[in-house]
């Protein structure tokens, strides 16, 4: 299925992906160019380089990955025919159909062959499909592909009407899909091509109610049993990370130590504006400040400029509580303060089975100013948090997928019709 060699060479199907949304399958033939908006290959400068490289333009304005073909990607990349199965539908009916290593699977309705290739790569060297196409055209387009591919030789494709001709196997195959205009039609040739030695599956593929209901009539005349109808949608999510959110302790801790630092200051000003001035011992009054220029007074320019330094210390300090950082530069640090980190073993404290490791580490920081003390309690939080975000539209219907099974006779029917056909 495809090349599994490392290199590139010449004949292989590879596809380019240009953006997330334009991919393009291309066969190498040395000689040719691939022309794009994003630059000018030649086919002989792919030759040799790895699968997955990236290759830029020979004008140096643009590059393309080189990439090994995949259902996934050849479902996103290949040249639409009919409308095609994406890859939700693709995934959902291979589970339910329980198509594995070995099965043998039959397809009516091969199209584009999205389906095709996801199935012969489930069912594997040892499976087999048979896959039926009623247009001509379309018939010998697949063919071509699947021998380009490497596919021919576990996949029978035939040009029929399977609704009036019915297939070409009979009690042969394990799982069978109609992706058909009419599947209620075919229901009857389908249950003979159905083994009946096990529980066989059907799927059957209808983008409208109304094939529906009557696909399901069809099931039940049949006898099928374990009928159901699904619908896949596709409700995409957006991942981000962003910084942990600080806790509500961190926060109250922060404010504690504001007001502690507001309150240092208050005090220091307080004993500032006591040194500042001195009493005449005779009297008993306030001698005025004296400047370094001799004057016996202070000059209004002073006193304003006084001002404004408290009101901008008030500021920084209603800054500082709400960012928890200081405004105003270094702080000078007193004989009166200090910081304490002290590790506190009680709150940590495990049983003997669990690991030190797995228990966030709790500290407390003891500040010390005089006689005051404050306790902040903190666990250790995330650098980053990852959210998850419902993207707003959700990606559409495609198809209706109607299941069923087809049980194996009991003993006593299989006895009443032998004894009749002896008879």
């Amino acid at each position: 299925m495809w090349s599994k060699a490392r290199n590139i060479v010449a004949g292989d199907t590879v596809i380019l992906w240009l953006t997330r949304d334009a991919l393009q399958p291309l066969i190498i033939e040395p000689g040719k160019e691939f022309n794009s908006k994003f630059g000018s290959y030649r086919h002989s400068d792919l030759v040799g380089i790895p699968f997955g490289s990236k290759v830029g333009s020979r004008t140096g304005k643009g590059f393309i990955h080189v990439l090994r073909p995949t259902p996934e990607l050849w479902t996103m990349a290949l040249p639409h025919r009919t409308q095609i199965l994406y890859l939700a539908d693709i995934a959902f009916i291979t589970s339910h159909l329980n198509i594995k290593a070995g099965s043998q699977v039959v397809e009516a309705g091969t199209g584009s062959g999205s389906f095709s290739h996801s199935v012969m790569r489930s069912i594997g060297s040892s499976g087999h499909l048979w896959s039926y196409e009623f247009h001509e055209t379309r018939a010998n387009k697949a063919r071509q592909e699947f021998l380009q591919h490497g596919l021919s030789d576990r996949v029978t494709l035939s040009h029929r009407n399977v609704c009036k001709d019915g297939f070409t196997v009979i009690d042969t195959a394990d799982a069978l899909f109609l992706d058909l205009p009419a599947p209620w039609d075919a229901i009857e040739h389908a249950k003979k091509a159905l083994r009946k030695d096990r529980i066989a599956r059907i799927c059957c593929f209808s983008p409208c109610m109304e094939q529906v209901l009557r696909t399901v009539s069809a099931l039940n005349d049949a006898g099928f049993t374990d009928i159901t109808m699904y619908e896949t949608l596709l409700r995409p999510y957006d991942i981000q990370q962003t910084p942990a959110l600080p806790t509500i302790a961190d926060l109250s801790h922060k404010l504690k130590q504001s007001e502690l630092r507001r309150e240092e200051k208050r005090l220091k000003q307080i004993a500032s504006g006591h040194r500042g001035g001195s009493e005449d011992e005779n009297n008993g009054k306030k001698l005025p400040r004296v400047s370094a220029s001799g004057a016996g007074y202070e000059s209004s320019s002073s006193l304003s400029f006084g001002e404004k330094r408290k009101r901008e210390g008030a500021e920084g300090e209603n800054e500082e509580m709400l960012t928890g950082e200081p405004t105003g530069g270094k702080r000078a640090k007193t004989e009166e303060e200090d910081v304490v980190v002290v590790v506190d073993d009680t709150q940590s404290s495990t049983p003997g089975d669990v690991p030190m490791t797995d228990v966030p580490l709790l500290l407390k920081v003891e500040r010390s100013t005089g006689e005051e003390k404050s306790e902040m309690p903190s666990l250790v939080q995330p650098m980053k948090i990852n959210l998850s975000k419902v993207m707003p539209e959700v990606r559409g219907h495609t198809s209706y997928l109607t299941f069923a099974c087809l049980l194996p006779p009991l003993p006593t029917q299989v006895t009443n019709e032998s004894s009749e056909k002896a008879q």
